[in-house]
């Protein structure tokens, strides 16, 4: 099954973070490209944001590299040196470990999309740039905590837990 027919993979929306935040996602959706291949090295998604919507909350990770490539529409990519314009084609990359925050916004008035192509570890350490936040995946499960380690606090994630 070399060729996938998109039309046939499902987008699916939500998100793993906690309480609230989560609703700082919502106008995203996936498409997990790799998964319907049957890749397992590595990830691979499409990513559709409506207008206005955050690709995540600005994060870097500490064991995998991504990689992403504006496929239609327009998008701002927003890091540590500030914001820049990505336009189809325009690309990005992330080495694991490097402390730069990023993430991806639409601010135009039309849907918009990217792929991401990212490597599968075992284990994930990552961290969000402007929150006091961590996210720890291992099995499958997120735990998201603050940055030292200690529980999340209600006023971060709201009552909706």
């Amino acid at each position: 099954m070399p060729k996938l027919d998109l039309s046939q993979i499902p987008a699916k929306g939500g998100s793993t973070y906690p309480g609230k935040l989560a609703r700082s996602v919502d106008g995203r959706t996936s498409q997990r490209l790799g998964d319907a291949a049957g890749i397992s090295q590595y990830g691979v998604n499409l990513v559709h944001l409506e207008p206005g919507a955050l690709s995540s909350l600005r994060h870097y990770h500490m064991e995998q590299d991504e990689f992403v490539m504006v496929t239609a529409g327009t998008l701002v990519l927003v890091d540590d040196a500030g914001e820049h314009d990505m336009n189809p084609g325009d690309c990005a990359a992330f080495p694991k470990g490097d402390a730069n925050g990023h993430h991806l916004i639409n601010k135009s008035d039309a849907l918009a999309s990217f792929l991401v192509i990212g490597t599968r570890t075992e284990t994930e350490t990552g961290f969000y740039s402007d929150l006091d936040m961590m996210v720890k995946v291992a099995d499958g499960a997120f735990t998201f905590t603050r940055k030292d380690g200690s529980p999340l606090t209600a006023e971060q994630i709201g009552d909706d837990t």
